[in-house]
């Protein structure tokens, strides 16, 4: 199958692919005497197992070195078990990372008193003050005491 096809099938674009080969993730395909590249069934499940970890956000160092084990299936595959306990952690700390973020911006909402112009809105009046260098709301360990200081500023 050509380019197109395998892209298509495997749902990725040719650019990718063809990334994918210069990256020697996928060997690279026969050639027709026209020099299209031609790729088989072999490239489509290799393709498809890239797509597979690429969805659950491993990086492409990491599924290199899952291909080499698939490559060599009487390999050890203790390092198969690391590798997706270090996958398993980076995930934790960005859902870690996502939950902060997600309190941060649910103390700025909190600030919003609907019904107003901008210029009394209190999520605009947090984040110019936190340009300014002063502690804001999402990232004050109390919301509540940075705003009452800045309120007696304003006074």
């Amino acid at each position: 199958m050509r380019i197109g096809e395998l892209g298509r099938a495997a749902g990725v674009d040719g650019e990718t692919i063809r990334y994918y080969e210069k990256a020697g993730l996928l060997p690279p395909p026969a050639r027709a005497l026209n020099g299209y590249r031609a790729y088989g069934a072999a490239h489509l499940e290799r393709l498809a197992f890239i797509r597979h970890c690429r969805a659950l956000d491993v990086p492409l160092a990491e599924i290199r070195r899952l291909l080499d084990f698939v490559d060599r299936p009487d390999a050890d595959c203790g390092d198969i078990n690391r590798l997706i306990e270090a996958q398993l952690a980076r995930v934790r700390a960005r859902l870690k990372s996502m939950r902060a973020l997600e309190k941060q911006l649910a103390a700025l909402r909190s600030r919003c008193e609907a019904g107003h112009v901008a210029a009394e809105c209190g999520i605009l009046h947090e984040l110019v003050a936190a340009a300014h260098g002063e502690a804001c709301a999402c990232h004050a360990s109390a919301p509540d005491s940075a705003a009452g200081g800045r309120e007696a500023k304003r006074r």
